[in-house]
């Protein structure tokens, strides 16, 4: 049974985010349902990565003194698996936007070319963040800029790549698993590695399965965690 002052001292949630929930909406959820259970006015509470709307999988969350410690695990390795379709893309890269491109050719991409490709995706390069992203321009954020249909130059940023997998190829949707550094981008290497094959690509699933050695196999659902509140 956990206690008021246990999530004041600090204690570390593991949540299975599910599918279409910000990552805010998660920590705001998880924060009001703390503060009804035990009628306190306030309480620190932060998650250590954002996930997109349309990914699902483990997101950290810590309360109170373990906010302090937020950076740590944001520097974690990270762990996705996901499927990505060749032959078109999107504006924001995934399923958040219409496809508005599909005359790519794909005739010529065989099995052994998308395992091939793998390789110009693993160890340390470069990446361009996607328009439809929360980074920050002169202090404006870069989707405000892509909602408005503004222009704007981004800045590469080098990034890690452990290993890039593909488990599966159906078609024009291709499996993968990867693990990578904080601050990769998943849409833009699903949007990079379409153009890597002469023709398009967008993401259509992603999911975190790992944060350093913490696995989303122990992770619990916002409603179980709201439960478990219940029974405190």
């Amino acid at each position: 049974m956990k206690t008021v002052e246990d999530y004041k001292n600090g204690e570390l949630l593991l949540i299975d985010k599910p599918l279409e929930w910000t990552s805010f909406q998660v920590v705001n959820k998880l924060r009001w349902h703390i503060r009804k259970t035990f009628q306190i006015k306030k309480i620190k509470v932060g998650h250590a990565g954002t996930l997109d709307p349309l990914a699902t999988g483990l997101l950290i969350i810590c309360t109170g003194k373990k906010t302090k410690q937020i950076e740590q695990y944001q520097a974690q390795v990270k762990t996705y698996t996901g499927t990505l379709v060749l032959g078109s893309t999107t504006p924001s890269y995934d399923l958040e936007t219409e496809i508005d491109a599909t005359f790519f050719s794909t005739t010529h991409i065989t099995e052994e070319l998308i395992h091939q490709t793998t390789a110009q995706f693993t160890g340390n390069i470069e990446q361009y963040p996607p328009i439809f992203s929360a980074l920050k321009k002169g202090g404006k954020r870069l989707y405000e800029f892509a909602r408005e249909g503004k222009e704007v130059e981004i800045s590469a940023r080098k990034i890690v790549v452990d290993f890039f997998n593909i488990t599966a190829i159906n078609g024009l949707e291709v499996d993968f698993e990867i693990q990578c550094s904080k601050g990769t981008y998943i849409r833009s290497l699903a949007h990079d590695f379409g153009k890597a094959l002469n023709s398009g690509a967008h993401l259509a699933a992603l999911r975190r399965t790992k944060i350093g050695d913490f696995s989303v196999d122990n992770a619990i659902s916002v409603e179980a965690f709201i439960q478990s509140l219940k029974k405190e």
